[in-house]
Order: C-alpha cells, then structure tokens, then sequence
C-alpha cells in the first residue's frame, strides 16, 4: 500500500519535464544557427584576403627625377625599372607580380623623407628601392626604423653607418676611396687639393683622404666646398691655380661636375697640367658634361660599362634596347639593377 500510494503519481510529474526539455533545445538551434550564419558572414573575408595576398606586391622607387641630382638618378630609376619588367616577364616573386610605386625625391632631403614615409604608410610597399646622397639616406633612415621599412641604397658612400633596415649595394671608402688615392700616391701625386660638395659624404670622404695623405707622407695642397648645384667655380679654380697641387680629388656631386670640368678646361687645364680623380662622375655623367671636356681625368669605381663578361654584355644590350642605343651603363646604375634581383633572391629564400 506504501509503495502503491509513493508511485502512483509518479507518471505527472515526468510530463511536467517536457516542456523543460524543449526549452533546452530551442537555445541549442538557435545557437547552431548563428554559429552557421557567422560562417556565411566571414567566408566572403577569406576570400577578399587570399584575393589581396595572391594580387601585386608594390615596390616603392625613390630617386631624385627633378633638380640637381635628375642628372644621375633618373637613370638608376630606369634600371631598377627594367630589372622589375625582366622579373614580371619571368613570373614575378613566388608567382606575384611587382607593381611599383615610383616617388620623386627632388634633390631635397625633408621631400625624401616626406615621400618614403608616404610608400611606407599610404602606399603600403614591401620595400624601397632608391636615393643617391648620402644626406637624403640619412634623410629617411630614421623613417624606415621607425616603421621598419626596408631600403635598398645603390651608390658609393662614406661608411661608418649600418641599418638593419638599409642594404648598402655600393662601395664604401675601402672599395673605392681609399684605392683611388692609392693610385695616385702610386703615380707620384704626393700634393693634393680636396674639391667636394658640402655635404656628409665628401665631408666624411675627405676626413678620411686627409689621414691617409697624412699616413703616406704626402701633402694636402687645398680644400674647398661648394653647395651641391653650385655651378660658379671661377673664384675655386683661381684656388687651385695659386696652390699648384699635383692632383685634384673630386667628390663633387650632381650638375657641379658638368659645370666645374668645362670651367676647369676653359680655364686652360688640361689632365696632363692637373689630373682630377672623381668618385661620382660615371657614365651617365659624363654624357652630361661631355667627352671633350672630361677625356684623360680619371675615375675610381667597382663597375664600368666595358666590363668584359658575357653577364655585362646581356645587361647593356638590355638596357640600350629598353632606353635607347645613346644610353649608358654605369656603377650606381648596375648597383640599383641587381639590387632588386637580390631583395628577390632573399623573399624567395625566406618563402
């Protein structure tokens, strides 16, 4: 009787449960399905990032093609042009194609920080491919460590600087400077004058020369500076006259170079009275100043156009069929070419 009266209302309350159960259920669907419309809500943003990561990777160039230094860097900005066409033709990087993004520096150092903060930020480029002075990299180095951006740099210049932002494809003093002196004391120019433009790199360059005049015994006749895109050298060429030097050690820069070697010549020197030995004079500049004016001075880089070498041949028929038959190859233009061949080489290293 006991048990009977305990079980008999045992069957209400299970009924009572039933709607607790479909309580239970009803958050469970509704759960799953917001889950399933979340899913169809970011599948369209997979798609759009694969869409972005499978598009161009933007390249910034950053050259002076305006004022002073246009006279050497417009050509620096062509081979690294032609060095992106010839990777785009052969499949790109890691099957993307490049896209550059290409800024004038104007041969003003605040412009080459105002534009390389611009490719950084707004346009967004895996790396900078540019300048020529020493004074525009110091320009925007900060910039590339601050938003640890990465810059290529194709020209000679004065060391004593490193970046883990900045790969320098050019020569520093112990491959170009210090050689070129050698060579004079060599030849048995032991008295020299120092003609640069006032700026780091001659400055530092000239610091250097001096030491190692000094070291070797030799004699400094002179020193002067002139604002890059000087063009006035009457009062410098009376200068050097009165000092009489053996040789003169150029670090000029830009459109000076054209107007101090015609000066120099219609001043009656000639490389026999007073040779001049030039680290930024190249091909492309002396196409500016012109042969007749130039002939018999001297040089010191790594490259010139007449390297004798199959890969050298290739690389000038290139570039004279993508410029014009007229155009020439030169050490900073050949540093800027396989500057972006081996950004490329390091991406496809990484992966």
């Amino acid at each position: 009787m006991i048990l009977g009266a305990c079980g008999a209302p045992a069957p209400e309350p299970a009924a009572e449960e039933e709607p607790a159960a479909e309580e239970a259920a009803a958050p469970a669907e509704e759960e799953a399905a917001e889950e399933e419309a979340a899913a169809e809500e970011e599948a369209p943003v997979e798609e759009e990032v694969a869409e972005v990561e499978e598009g161009p990777i933007k390249v910034g160039i950053l050259h002076s093609l305006s004022g002073t230094m246009a006279i050497s860097e417009v050509s620096v900005k062509d081979a690294t042009l032609m060095a992106i066409e010839e990777i785009n033709a052969a499949g790109g990087v890691m099957g993307r194609q490049l896209e550059p993004v290409i800024e004038d520096g104007a041969s003003d150092w605040p412009t080459f920080a105002e534009k390389a903060r611009k490719l950084i930020q707004e346009d967004e480029v895996d790396v900078v491919f540019g300048c020529w002075t020493s004074a525009s990299r110091k320009a925007v180095l900060p910039v590339f460590e601050d938003l640890n951006g990465l810059l290529f740099y194709p020209v000679q210049y004065e060391g004593l600087e490193s970046s883990p932002n900045i790969f320098y494809t050019g020569a520093e003093p112990t491959q170009q400077i210090i050689p070129g002196v050698e060579y004079l004391l060599e030849q048995g120019y032991s008295n020299i004058y120092l003609l640069g433009s006032d700026y780091v790199f001659p400055r530092t360059a000239n610091t250097i020369i001096k030491l190692q005049l000094e070291a070797a015994g030799a004699t400094l006749a002179g020193e002067e500076y002139l604002p890059l895109g000087g063009t006035e050298f009457s009062t410098v060429i009376s200068k050097i006259q009165a000092a009489e030097p053996d040789a003169i050690f150029n670090t000029l820069n830009g459109d000076s170079n054209v107007a101090f070697f015609k000066q120099f010549k219609d001043a009656g020197f000639t490389p026999e009275d007073i040779p001049v030995m030039s680290v930024s004079v190249a091909e492309e500049e002396v196409r500016g100043i012109g042969p007749e004016n130039i002939a018999g001075h001297l040089t010191t880089w790594n490259y010139y156009q007449t390297v004798d070498s199959p890969t050298n041949e290739e690389f000038v028929a290139n570039y004279k069929a993508a410029y014009g038959e007229d155009r020439v190859t030169a050490d900073p233009i050949e540093a800027g070419y396989f500057g972006v061949y081996l950004w490329k080489e390091m991406v496809e290293a990484a992966g």
